[in-house]
């Protein structure tokens, strides 16, 4: 009987077979959302932005007082807050600092030195000399390179993950994990913070007007995971418009061997 009902659909079976190899193929072809990302392109965006709190949260700079307050919550959890005046960091890191608003605005309160990573330098150029802010790489995340030596209780990534690849994004994170601080147990205590827009289209979105990706939580728990990062904590930023996307914040340490 299975074999008499094969060859009766044997000719729909081979329509449909065709149909799925020609959509497979067509897949094949379609670029997936990160490997349209142009540097080049997302750095003439950034250029062309005013350097100030409007210019680098697109229009609405009201959310940085709810995104500012919504941060410092998640990272006190972590125990990183400020105990009696004491500072619970001595380094940090900001990747994608743009104009330091989060290093000026949170950072530089919980760390005695906060070093940062910017490509556009028009940006950093107000936080040159300042009190607390050390070493200022005008670099992108994807040619960062810590300098030797260098260890961070606390490396932070705000709204700049985007704009790497996948595979940029997984060297990236490998480079932060390298320089992740040691207490005197041995352990790790230094701890990656990722707080990024979600796609919550079920797929990843490319924006071609900054050249940069919107990731699903999905593939962020599967480049994480990649990478050897676990998650500690991880939240959603409330408070924003209900128009902006959602925000996950993600607390990453290395995988325990």
């Amino acid at each position: 009987m299975t074999h008499f009902i094969s060859w009766i659909f044997d000719p729909i079976i081979s329509a449909l077979l065709n149909m799925s190899t020609s959509l497979d193929e067509n897949d094949a072809r379609d670029p997936t959302p990160d490997s349209l990302i142009s540097a080049d392109h997302g750095r003439q965006y950034w250029a062309s932005i005013d350097a100030d709190v409007n210019g680098m949260l697109g229009g609405f700079p009201k959310v940085s007082r709810v995104d500012l307050r919504g941060s410092r919550s998640f990272l006190a959890k972590l125990g990183l807050g400020r105990t009696n005046g004491v500072k619970a960091v001595n380094n940090a890191l900001e990747g994608g600092a743009g104009i330091g608003r989060v290093t000026q605005g949170l950072l530089l309160d919980l760390a005695h030195t906060v070093d940062v990573v910017e490509p556009i330098a028009k940006f950093t150029a107000s936080l040159e000399g300042l009190d607390g802010v050390g070493q200022i790489f005008n670099v992108g995340l994807e040619e960062w390179q810590p300098a030797e030596g260098a260890t961070y209780d606390l490396v932070w990534n705000q709204w700049c993950l985007g704009h790497l690849t996948d595979q940029q994004l997984d060297e990236y994170l490998r480079r932060c994990k390298s320089v992740l601080s040691v207490g005197d147990d041995g352990k790790v205590k230094g701890v990656i913070c990722v707080k990024e827009n979600m796609s919550t289209a079920g797929k990843d979105l490319y924006d071609n007007e900054d050249s940069a990706v919107t990731r699903q939580d999905e593939k962020f728990r599967q480049i994480f995971e990649n990478v050897g990062l676990r998650i500690v904590r991880t939240e959603i930023q409330h408070g924003f418009p209900h128009e902006l996307y959602p925000v996950r914040m993600y607390a990453l340490k290395p995988k325990e061997t």
